[in-house]
């Protein structure tokens, strides 16, 4: 039998202060990376703590430079499953000893005490698949504040992909991962929008909790990985329409995704297809901003980067 076989079973923490798992996928950025890794080790979480840091189709950085403190575990390994976010997010979830997971991206900055008030905070929910945490968005224009809903259920999630959830402060069981909620979904185009597909997977076991205060910083005022790979972003998020059929029972929902498909079309280049995605969206919900945008975009009136940087300022992404 397997060790993954004989993972736990999805139950609350066993203990007060469970070993944690934090997971770093990265593709280049190495200055953030730091900063992101030291926002880490640094956090005064009284329990067992590693972090597995996964370098994606780069050299592998020791990252010696960076001043672990005692008691912390820093890891540096190879994504050894498919190119890509999701394959490098599974490779930090196989190497991982931790009851619980964590995930952070290699341009975020947890804040202080982010582990601890959320692991404690767990304890006071059981229910819970998973907990995350209020987000500070830093772009070009000014920094947002932003407070996710308390409890987020899986239809909530089908009508909203609430951004608030922000997959760097989200914390979930190990147990889970390798049982009822699976794995990173690593077919997903480019993996672009892997991390609403697996909290689609967690809020649909259980609600996804979340603590109010500030847990982590978002930088966009930096270049996206997925900024401009718009065929990718259109793939993706049809994958996801049919992965999920229950999108069909949310008019809002669906219209969410199929405005972005729209968008993405219109930023190719693609009046046609533009036109008939965002049309699809207009008559689930006729105020989807998304739709809209694609229809100035398609008309030549206006840069998709202009929208998508109007909309950064004010703390929303596509």
């Amino acid at each position: 039998m397997s060790a993954d076989a004989l993972a736990p079973a999805p139950t609350a923490a066993s203990t007060a202060h469970p070993s944690v798992s934090v997971l770093v996928a990265t593709a280049g950025r190495p200055q953030m990376l730091r900063d992101a890794v030291r926002a880490i080790v640094e956090q005064d979480y009284p329990g067992p703590l590693e972090l597995v840091v996964v370098f994606d189709r780069i050299e592998v950085d020791p990252l010696e430079d960076v001043a672990v403190p005692a008691g912390v575990a820093l890891r540096t390994v190879p994504n050894t499953r498919t190119p890509g976010l999701a394959g490098a997010r599974n490779t930090g979830i196989h190497a991982a000893t931790g009851e619980l997971v964590a995930f952070c991206d290699d341009d975020d900055a947890w804040a202080p005490g982010k582990l601890a008030r959320q692991v404690g905070f767990w304890a006071e929910h059981p229910e819970a698949s998973a907990v995350a945490g209020g987000i500070r968005i830093v772009s070009h224009a000014r920094t947002v504040e932003r407070v996710p809903p308390a409890v987020a259920t899986f239809e909530d999630l089908l009508v909203s992909r609430t951004v608030e959830i922000h997959p760097s402060a989200l914390v979930c069981r190990r147990a889970d991962l390798f049982g009822p909620v699976g794995l990173v979904d690593e077919d997903l185009p480019s993996s672009y929008g892997e991390d609403y597909d697996l909290l689609l997977r967690l809020a649909r076991q259980a609600p996804v909790h979340s603590v109010p205060e500030t847990v982590l910083t978002v930088r966009w005022d930096r270049p996206s990985f997925f900024s401009e790979k718009w065929e990718n972003i259109a793939a993706a998020l049809t994958y996801l329409l049919r992965k999920y059929p229950e999108f069909e029972t949310t008019a809002k929902g669906t219209a969410e995704i199929t405005g972005q498909v729209a968008f993405a079309h219109a930023a190719l280049g693609r009046r046609r297809e533009a036109v008939r995605w965002a049309g699809a969206t207009l008559r689930r919900n006729p105020v989807q901003l998304r739709a809209w945008g694609a229809l100035a975009v398609a008309s030549g009136a206006v840069s998709p980067q202009r929208l998508l940087d109007a909309m950064h300022n004010l703390g929303r992404g596509l």
